[in-house]
Formats: C-alpha cells, sequence, structure tokens
C-alpha cells in the first residue's frame, strides 16, 4: 500500500511548477521527495534518488502531513531579530541631522561607540557598537567628508522655494522651465581620488600654468534636454549668448523661465538691459548658498569627474574637445535619463527640514533653549 494517495493533476502541477520556480535546493528536493511518495515509491526508494536519510524523509513527510505543502519551506536562516529595527533606524536618521556636542558631548563627530550610548540612553536597550556598524551602510550611511558652507541664512528662503516650485508646476511646452549655471574649465587638472598601489602615490602631470575657459549651461527641468555655450570669460556676455541659444531652440515659447545662483553676471545692469528687450523670459533666484537647489550642478560635477579630474591635456584645445565630447555625445544625456535622480537632493533637504523640527525631544534642554 503507498505510503501517500496519488495526486490529482492540477496540484501535481502545481508542485512541479514550485520546483521549477524555487532557487532553495532543499526545498526543491523536499517536493521531490513528496512527489515520489505520492507515485508509490517507498521511503528506501526516496531515499537512493534523493540521498536524503531515511529519518529525514520521515520528519518531511509528518510536516507535509499536519501542515501541508507550505511546511516544506526553508525557514529564515539564523535567529529572529531581537532588536526594534524599525525604531533604531528612525533614530539614527534623526541623530545623523545633529552634531554631538548638540547633546552635550566632547566630540565634534559622531562615533559607533558614542552613537550606540545614545541610543541606548533613549530606548533603554542595548545595541552594540559593532551592530551599528553593520547596520550604517546597509542604510546608506557612509564616512566621507563634509561640504563647507557658510553659516548665512536667506531671509526669503521659503519665498524663493516656493516661487521655484510654482515654476516648477508650470512647466510644459509652452513654458519651458530650466536650471542654469555656469562652471569652470582649468587647464591645471583638478585632482582626484584613483586606483594606485599601496604605499605608492600616483603622479600626475600638469601644465604648471594654468589656463581658464568657462561653460554656461541649462538643463531642462522637464525632459533633462541639455544646451550650453562656452568662452573664454564669465561675464554678461556669456550669460547672454545662453540666453539669445534659448531664445533661437525654444521660438514658439511663451515664456522661459530660469532656475539659476545670485552671481553677479545674472543681475548686471547689461543683462537687466536684455532682459527688457526680451519680455518672454523669467529669471527664478535660488536662495543663497543653497547649490543643491540647481540640478545641473549634479552634471557639472559629472563633467569635472568623468574629465577635468587628473586629465592630460598638455593644451587647452585638447581640453576642450574632450569636453565638448562629453557634452555633446550622450555622457550628459545618460545622466538626464536618471533624471529623477535629480530631485533626491530636493527631497533629503525637505526631510533635513522636517526632522530639525520634529525631533525636539532628542535634544537636551539647553539645546531646546538655545
Amino acid at each position: 500500500m503507498p505510503i501517500l494517495p496519488p495526486l490529482p493533476r492540477p496540484q501535481r502541477r502545481r508542485i512541479h511548477k514550485i520546483i521549477h520556480a524555487t532557487r532553495d535546493k532543499g526545498h526543491a528536493r523536499r517536493l521531490m521527495a513528496i512527489l515520489l511518495l505520492h507515485e508509490g515509491r517507498t521511503i528506501t526508494d526516496v531515499h537512493h534518488l534523493t540521498g536524503a536519510a531515511r529519518s529525514t524523509i520521515g520528519r518531511w513527510l509528518r510536516w507535509y502531513r499536519d501542515e501541508g505543502i507550505d511546511a516544506l519551506e526553508a525557514l529564515p536562516a539564523g535567529r529572529a531579530p531581537v532588536l526594534p529595527i524599525a525604531k533604531i533606524v528612525t533614530l539614527l536618521v534623526l541623530l545623523m541631522q545633529f552634531s554631538p556636542q548638540d547633546f552635550g558631548y566632547q566630540r565634534s563627530r559622531w562615533c559607533t561607540e558614542l552613537l550606540a550610548i545614545k541610543i541606548n540612553r533613549l530606548t533603554g536597550l542595548n545595541v552594540a557598537a559593532s551592530t551599528l556598524r553593520r547596520w550604517l551602510p546597509r542604510m546608506g550611511i557612509v564616512w566621507r567628508r563634509p561640504v563647507p558652507t557658510l553659516r548665512i541664512k536667506d531671509p526669503a528662503y521659503q519665498e524663493k522655494m516656493a516661487n521655484i516650485d510654482a515654476a516648477l508646476a508650470r512647466c510644459d511646452a509652452d513654458n519651458p522651465v530650466f536650471y542654469e549655471d555656469e562652471v569652470d574649465i582649468d587647464l591645471n587638472p583638478k585632482l582626484g581620488a584613483d586606483w594606485m598601489f599601496r604605499a605608492q602615490q600616483k603622479r600626475v602631470v600638469t601644465p604648471g600654468q594654468n589656463a581658464k575657459h568657462y561653460l554656461a549651461g541649462v538643463l531642462h527641468a522637464g525632459n533633462g534636454r541639455v544646451l550650453y555655450v562656452s568662452g573664454i570669460k564669465k561675464n554678461s556676455s556669456l550669460f547672454i549668448a545662453m540666453l539669445e541659444k534659448l531664445r533661437h531652440h525654444y521660438r514658439r515659447a511663451k515664456t522661459i523661465t530660469l532656475i539659476l545662483d545670485n552671481y553677479i553676471i545674472h543681475k548686471s545692469k547689461q543683462t537687466e538691459r536684455w532682459l527688457k528687450k526680451n519680455p518672454k523670459f523669467c529669471l527664478v533666484f535660488q536662495p543663497v548658498y543653497s547649490p543643491w537647489v540647481n540640478h545641473i550642478e549634479r552634471l557639472w560635477h559629472k563633467l569635472h569627474e568623468t574629465i577635468t579630474r587628473n586629465h592630460q591635456c598638455r593644451g587647452m584645445a585638447n581640453l576642450l574637445a574632450r569636453v565638448k565630447h562629453f557634452m555633446d555625445q550622450g555622457e550628459s544625456v545618460n545622466i538626464l535619463l536618471n533624471f529623477t535622480q535629480f530631485f533626491e537632493t530636493r527631497i533629503e533637504y525637505r526631510f533635513q527640514i522636517f526632522t530639525a523640527h520634529s525631533c525636539d525631544f532628542l535634544l537636551p534642554s539647553y539645546a531646546r533653549l538655545a
């Protein structure tokens, strides 16, 4: 008499599909053993065909009879998490917005040991520093050099951001919106990290006497198209040349809006005279010292990372040829195909604003009163 009765065809087909779909070899072997038992094979036969011990096959059979086919799936590896991961992750994200000195510590930078101490004091848990060292990279939190900035607040920050949001909301074929900025191209290469042998430093030959060239570019806020002009001086004429190119390419547009920084050439008298003659152009200025607002900065960063860092060009003509190839042959377009990434900095900044106002409970009393 067979150990298990014959399976109806639909159930047999379902088990075959699971065997083909699973990546767990152990799960597939357990299912194959059950199919063989349904076909009338003995436990000894299944032992010889699958290589599993008789006691193991008997255990699989007991699971199957008690709980069905789902009982044959493998359990998650390792023990179940003991720590409240979601709560700790939330605290880590909030603590990253502050310095240890905000909480009365002497250190100016976080270390995993100090993070563990702070989290344990806030939650009453016993989180080890080694646990945080495993978690931080998985959360996208890495140890890297910060960027210096000035402690200058724009009193019209909220108003300017509201104007930018309103301009982006109106962006369409008849009313295109662009991010505009200028970038310096230096003949002396910008030095950047590179792979090299330990205890050795790669040498980058520089021309010695520097020369400069400049690009002015715009990035379409809707489709990511890039236009640019170049010149030997970063002045109002370069900016106006960019505006003229925009006017030529978007002749049918009713309005053309530019989101740009507060550099002097954007507000010069020469620029103002040109704007009076071309009233369909509208300039929306970003808050001071807020380069993350202007998404074309990402393109300039990619230009430096790809072309100008550690370059070996002996003359400006050779360097500009490489820059032109980068801008014209799709390197910039590849960045813009993932255009949603441009909004990550804005989302991160909005999150910083939110957490700065919503996590006062983390600060000691003296810090809240300061």
